[in-house]
Order: C-alpha cells, then sequence, then structure tokens
C-alpha cells in the first residue's frame, strides 16, 4: 500500500510539473527572442507557483502555524486555477497556432508581391537613386562645366606614369574606363563626387520579430489574459458571497400543515486561511435574510482547528430560523478536529445530529456523520437515526456526501439534503465530480426518494469558482394534500 501511494505521488508530480513545464515553454521561452530580464522572471514565475501551492496544502494539512497558512494560502492556492486555465488556454491555442502563422505567411508574400509591383526594375529603364545619379554625373563629363573643388590625393596610390586616355566619345552610361596607353584627346580633370548639401544619417534596420515570434506572443498572450480574467472573475464571484436559489420540493406524506415549510441550506462553507470571519458573516446576512423556517448546515464548516478558526466561525450565533439550526459533520471536519467542531457550534446555538433525528411538527429531521467518520469511529449510523422512526411520517435527512443516497433509500428516506461536491467548483472539474457521485448539483430522485445537492458556499482550497456558482438553497417543502 505504501508503495503503491509513492508511486501515485510520483505520477502526480510528474504529471504537474510536465504541464508547468509545457506552460512555461509556450509563455515565457516561446514569447523572448532569448535570455534576458523578461525570461528570467517568468522562469521564476513558473518555479515559485507550483512551489507554493504544494506549500499551501502541505501547511494546511499539516497543521502548520496559522500565521504560515494564511501566508501560502492566497499566492499558493490561487496558482491552482490560474494554471489550470492557462494550461487549458495554452492547449486551445495549439489549434489557432498554425492557421495564424499561415495567415501571417499569406500576409508577408502579398505585402513581397505589392512592394515588387510598385518598384520598377533596372531592366524596365528606372534606376535606384544613386544609380542614377551617378549615371546623371557621368553624362555630363566631357561638357562645359564649373570645375569641380580639388580632390585630395589618395594615400597609397602611386602617380600615373603615362598619359591616360579617357574612351568612349559620346556619353558614359556607367563608369568610364582608363586604359592608360595613349595619349589623352583633351585636358581631363578626374571627376570628384560632389558633397553632400546636408548630412546624411546612417539607417540602422531594426530585424522584426520572426512570425513564429509573433504569433507564440499573440496565442500567449490572449492565453493569460484569458486565464487571469476566468480567475478573477471566479474569485470575485467567491468573495462576493453566496446567491440564493430557490426549490420547491413535493413530498407524498407531508401533512398540509407543513406545507411551505422552507429550509435554508447552506453547505461547504470552508472558513480557513483564506475565507474568515467576513466570509461568515455574509452568509449568515444572506441566510437571515431568507426568513427560513429552519436551517440546515450539512457539513465542511471549516478547514481548521477551533483554536484557529474559532473567531471565524463566531458570526454563526447569529443565525435565526423559527425552528433552529441543525448541523451534521463534513469530511473536512475529521481532519480539523470533529468533536471539539461539534462542541463549538453547540455553544454557537446550532444543533448538532450525530446519527441523531428530530420530531418537527409535520416531519422527521434526521442527520448522520459523515463516511469520513469512519476513520474515526465515528462514521454513519442510518439504523441509530432512522431505525425506530414511524414511517408514515415524511423524513428528511442531512448527509454530507451524495453517495448516502443509497442507504437513505433503502431507510426510506423523502428527501436527503447534501453538498460536498461544489459543483465541480472548477470547470471541467464537474466531470470529475460527476464519475464520484450520483448527483453533482440540483435535485434528482431516487426510487422514493429524492436528493438535493447544494453547490456550497464557499470553497476549498482557491477562492474561485468557474461554472460552479456558490449558493445558499432555499428547499420549500411542499405537500400533496394542498
Amino acid at each position: 500500500m505504501v508503495i503503491l501511494f509513492v508511486l501515485v505521488g510520483l505520477t502526480v508530480l510528474a504529471v504537474l510539473g510536465g504541464l508547468h513545464w509545457y506552460a512555461w515553454r509556450r509563455l515565457v521561452r516561446d514569447t523572448t527572442s532569448g535570455p534576458g530580464p523578461a525570461r528570467r522572471l517568468g522562469t521564476v514565475l513558473f518555479v515559485a507557483g507550483p512551489l507554493l501551492m504544494v506549500g499551501a496544502l502541505v501547511a494546511e494539512r499539516a497543521g502548520a502555524p496559522f500565521a504560515l497558512q494564511r501566508t501560502l494560502a492566497w499566492p499558493g492556492f490561487l496558482w491552482m486555477p490560474l494554471s489550470l486555465y492557462l494550461v487549458l488556454a495554452l492547449l486551445a491555442g495549439e489549434l489557432v497556432r498554425p492557421l495564424l502563422l499561415r495567415a501571417d505567411a499569406r500576409r508577408a508574400a502579398r505585402r513581397q508581391e505589392s512592394d515588387g509591383a510598385v518598384a520598377p526594375t533596372a531592366a524596365e529603364g528606372a534606376e535606384p537613386r544613386e544609380s542614377a545619379r551617378s549615371a546623371s554625373g557621368a553624362a555630363t563629363a566631357g561638357k562645359d562645366r564649373p570645375e569641380p573643388a580639388e580632390a585630395p590625393e589618395p594615400a597609397g596610390r602611386a602617380e600615373p606614369v603615362g598619359p591616360v586616355e579617357l574612351t568612349g566619345s559620346a556619353e558614359l552610361t556607367g563608369s568610364a574606363e582608363l586604359t592608360g596607353s595613349a595619349e589623352p584627346t583633351g585636358s581631363v580633370e578626374p571627376t570628384v563626387p560632389a558633397e553632400p548639401t546636408g548630412s546624411v544619417e546612417p539607417t540602422v534596420a531594426v530585424p522584426a520579430p520572426s512570425r513564429r515570434l509573433f504569433v507564440s506572443r499573440v496565442v500567449g498572450g490572449a492565453a493569460a489574459a484569458v486565464a487571469v480574467g476566468t480567475v478573477g472573475h471566479g474569485t470575485y464571484g467567491v468573495l462576493r458571497g453566496p446567491r440564493v436559489k430557490r426549490v420547491t420540493v413535493p413530498l407524498a406524506k407531508l401533512p398540509r400543515s407543513a406545507h411551505g415549510f422552507r429550509i435554508a441550506v447552506v453547505s461547504d462553507i470552508h472558513l480557513g486561511p483564506v475565507l474568515g470571519r467576513g466570509f461568515a458573516q455574509k452568509v449568515v446576512d444572506t441566510i437571515n435574510s431568507t426568513q427560513p423556517d429552519l436551517i440546515a448546515v450539512v457539513g465542511d464548516l471549516v478547514d481548521g482547528s477551533v483554536k484557529n478558526l474559532g473567531p471565524a466561525a463566531a458570526p454563526l450565533a447569529g443565525l435565526r430560523a423559527r425552528h433552529g439550526s441543525y448541523f451534521v459533520t463534513g469530511n473536512h471536519e475529521y481532519f480539523s478536529g470533529a468533536e471539539q467542531w461539534i462542541q463549538e457550534v453547540r455553544e454557537l446555538g446550532i444543533h448538532p445530529l450525530e446519527n441523531a433525528r428530530t420530531e418537527l411538527a409535520g416531519f422527521d429531521l434526521a442527520g448522520v456523520n459523515d463516511l469520513q467518520g469512519e476513520s474515526e469511529g465515528q462514521g454513519p449510523d442510518f439504523g441509530k437515526a432512522l431505525g425506530d422512526r414511524d414511517t408514515t411520517r415524511a423524513c428528511v435527512l442531512l448527509a454530507h456526501q451524495p453517495v448516502q443516497i443509497h442507504e437513505a433509500v433503502r431507510h426510506g428516506v423523502d428527501l436527503q439534503l447534501s453538498g460536498h461536491t461544489h459543483g465541480g467548483q472548477l470547470w471541467p472539474g464537474n466531470l470529475i465530480a460527476a464519475a464520484a457521485n450520483p448527483t453533482v448539483a440540483g435535485l434528482d430522485r431516487y426510487g422514493d426518494t429524492q436528493l438535493y445537492v447544494s453547490r456550497g458556499a464557499g470553497a476549498w482550497g482557491p477562492p474561485t469558482r468557474v461554472g460552479a456558482p456558490s449558493d445558499i438553497t432555499v428547499v420549500e417543502l411542499a405537500s400533496r394534500e394542498a
């Protein structure tokens, strides 16, 4: 078992390392022309990001000092969704990259053709400006013109030993040829090019980036913008607080007197090093604004000890409902000290249902511990919670994980309220959540039992949600007799 665990861990690290190398290559190496500050900065980012991410996870699970957890949490946990959406955006960019390269190549070819059509060639009788100037100067040789200034004698050249004759009697189309053999036909002064009338600065051609570099920058920049925008929007959605959903659930055994009974369902608040007291207050205010008849807190309230997070959970004492507030454990309570938290929520005025049941007017409300409690001998006990109840009465069960629905069906539960999945939290995490849970979010029916799964109010790890907005659900029970 230990060997298997090590192999799985090494495989996960190898996959993470490969994905980060791919993202570094596309975003840093391919978008820079060579070593320099930009490449060094990008390399530091892609090394520090995954290290902070692993550090944040290890610090939380190992119970490191809370100050250290909070220091690592924000950068470490945010790198998790940022790297995910960078990789996804870059993979999508691989489909666009060849199209952009071809389009840019065609544009460059058309530009070259256009330039060739506009500029006349020497064969068509047009020459560059410098050649025309030279031809003009040569054509006037031998004609009456002011004598040019005497040119300085070139260093290191000997005097001609014989007379020099300038061949070509009519026009010179180019440079004159000196034979140095016969007598000159006339007195010919050497032609010296005229000095330019103004100072000419030499032009230095700055090479444009290659097509591949240009396309890499376009694709990389677009991918970075998409990833940052996605994570920013998803983080804002969590920090502003959950929104209220309303669902009506008809129950065959519910009496007319309980018709319209409203249960505010909140799960997965995940108070911790990122989401603290201020977030808890937003959740309380949102729940109280719905004026529910009963409040059900269905697990994963915290990610940390009572010592560290007791002050953050303190606003929960302000929850208000006509029939009170009830709580069942989630898997994260058993990572954080479930017994201490059960006592803490009791002191906050919330009633824990530890494999227990209470009778309300019109239906029974039951709760079971989370499956994670089995590791501490405190797992779910459906027989204890439901075994001796009156089966003619409607029953609503609080159970953190949706997979507990199968036991609920066997025990004749009418409605199970759950959380745990976060709706996937980060797309495409909903696909993974769907593989592990019978229902990811919303209302489903299993035989005579209905299951409602909340996406949760908070977030685990990164305070970010994409494609799975946070919610507090007001479940309104409906009687078929009404």
